[in-house]
């Protein structure tokens, strides 16, 4: 039973990924991906699935994401070292500083952003916490 249920899994994050691939942003991912899952794995399936999902999509689309790389190349703001992962869903150490991202660039959302380990990161002003790396 415990083989039965790993192998789903396994097939379901194979089958969710190029699905959540071809759709934009990550909740439109999740949400694919659990439809999927649901569909070839039941709930173990539809938990997975939106995981997998979720991990394709991004916030940003690619033009957004596009004109964000170009706007945070044009402020030249030094890159900060810090030891921790810089990934989505963590909090940046408070001596990070952040930087908010102008309405000229055209986000949908209200983000800050900042450079941290050489790699551009955007983030949720209210909750400092990693929305998408960019780079």
């Amino acid at each position: 039973m415990r083989n039965h249920v790993l192998t789903s899994a396994a097939l379901l994050t194979l089958l969710a990924i190029p699905l959540a691939a071809c759709q934009t942003g990550a909740a439109t991912g999740a949400a694919g991906g659990a439809v999927a899952g649901a569909v070839v794995g039941g709930p173990v399936g539809a938990a997975v699935g939106g995981i997998a999902g979720a991990a394709a999509g991004g916030i940003l689309t690619a033009e957004e994401s596009t004109r964000m790389r170009t706007y945070v190349v044009s402020q030249r703001r030094p890159s900060v070292r810090v030891s921790d992962e810089i990934v989505v869903g963590r909090p940046l150490p408070s001596r990070v500083r952040v930087y908010p991202v102008p309405p000229t660039v055209g986000l949908q959302n209200p983000y800050s952003y900042t450079v941290v380990n050489d790699r551009t990161v955007l983030v949720d002003p209210q909750t400092r916490e990693i929305v998408e790396v960019i780079d």
